[in-house]
């Protein structure tokens, strides 16, 4: 995700990035060409001249990290009545599936906390707040392992077709002539 997008660029990131601004304006000042400071900041040449044009409208002020792209939608505490309300589980909320999808989350907040949000902005929360998107393993309660191992090494064999030739192939593509 790009940077301008609030692509999820920690605090700590954000000071990095801010200080290879500002080490970058350090040598434009000194007079050094743009291609020796991307080399050596090890950032594209094409950042480090949008860093010279900004710093030559506004000086190594207007390097400074301007804050996060957008702030979050929910303060801490609505954020952590949400994480209650996830831990009820879909079905508490009407859902028949034990699934929670982005749109349902987005349903939840929007139930709980009278606010819109894009799925989009509903996976940028989750993720600020270290939740992760996870499939669950699903197994069948009816699920004998016992057959399912018999049929991988009796059944699956024979209905496999075996990839080599039964007889001597052919090094080239074509046909050879026939006799």
């Amino acid at each position: 995700m790009r940077y301008s997008q609030g692509g999820g660029l920690t605090a700590e990131r954000q000071c990095f990035r801010e200080e290879l601004r500002l080490q970058a304006a350090e040598r434009f000042a000194r007079g050094e060409a743009s291609s020796v400071i991307a080399k050596d900041l090890r950032v594209s040449v094409r950042s480090v001249q949008r860093w010279r044009q900004m710093w030559d409208e506004g000086g190594p002020r207007a390097l400074r990290s301007q804050g996060p792209a957008s702030l979050p939608r929910l303060s801490e505490k609505q954020f952590t009545q949400l994480e209650a309300e996830l831990a009820k589980g879909p079905a508490a909320h009407g859902w028949e599936d034990q699934r929670w999808t982005l749109s349902r989350v987005k349903t939840v907040i929007g139930r709980r906390f009278h606010l819109t949000c894009t799925v989009q902005g509903v996976r940028k929360l989750l993720v600020r707040n270290g939740w992760s998107c996870q499939v669950p393993a699903r197994r069948a309660i009816e699920r004998d392992d016992d057959a399912v191992a018999g049929w991988v090494k009796e059944v699956w064999p024979c209905a496999e077709d075996s990839r080599r030739p039964v007889e001597p192939g052919w090094s080239s593509r074509t046909k050879p002539d026939s006799p």
